[in-house]
């Protein structure tokens, strides 16, 4: 069972950055086709920075508030160009300066584009992590603490990525497959109702 895992550009930082800001809201296929469409047009912070907000929205059509980002995202660039020479800061102060830019979008870049240690929290680690019962939380901040007190600090950059892979397939929001989940027997699966726990596996699913 292969996982729709996000494909963001490795070692890009910038391509990672507006990819990251695009998925918010958005599901993973919709992100990608339109990442690839504005990647075609801007390359790099500079030529991005140029785009009028108008043509950005068709670009990304239809990703979550679209309109909101095609008039942001240009607004990020320029930044990215004035203050930081075209290059994305590698700093999780720096990064929140950005227009657009939370925590989780934060951590992916530093992450993913960096390789440094840093934990995005999305809806698949928040949900995962608290049936794990490795926190008990209700909000990203308290769910990111949680976890730097909890997990090595070598593994913080691939957890987000492991547990994405595993929340799209195996471990969803509702009817988890938990017969067939690899850590099943160290889960408590705090949360989970009692049926889903002894569910089997749909034929084709």
């Amino acid at each position: 069972m292969n996982a729709p895992v996000k494909q963001m550009p490795q070692q890009d930082p910038f391509r990672i950055l507006v990819s990251a800001v695009l998925s918010t809201r958005t599901q993973d296929p919709v992100t990608a086709a339109a990442s690839t469409r504005l990647f075609r047009l801007a390359r790099d912070p500079g030529v991005l920075s140029r785009l009028n907000p108008t043509r950005v929205q068709k670009l990304i059509f239809p990703v979550g508030f679209y309109r909101t980002k095609a008039q942001l995202l240009p607004r990020l660039a320029r930044m990215l160009v004035t203050r930081w020479g075209g290059k994305v800061p590698r700093t999780m102060t720096e990064l929140l300066e950005l227009p657009g830019v939370g925590r989780k979008v934060a951590s992916i870049v530093l992450s993913q584009g960096y390789g440094l240690p840093a934990i995005a929290v999305d809806t698949h680690v928040q949900r995962i992590t608290n049936r794990l019962d490795l926190a008990r939380t209700s909000r990203p901040i308290e769910t990111e603490r949680a976890l730097m007190e909890v997990l090595p600090r070598r593994v913080w950059k691939d957890w987000n990525h492991l547990l994405v892979a595993l929340g799209q397939t195996i471990c969803r929001p509702r009817q988890p497959l938990c017969p067939v989940c690899p850590i099943s027997r160290l889960c408590p699966k705090r949360g989970t109702a009692p049926n889903n726990r002894r569910q089997k596996l749909d034929a084709g699913s």
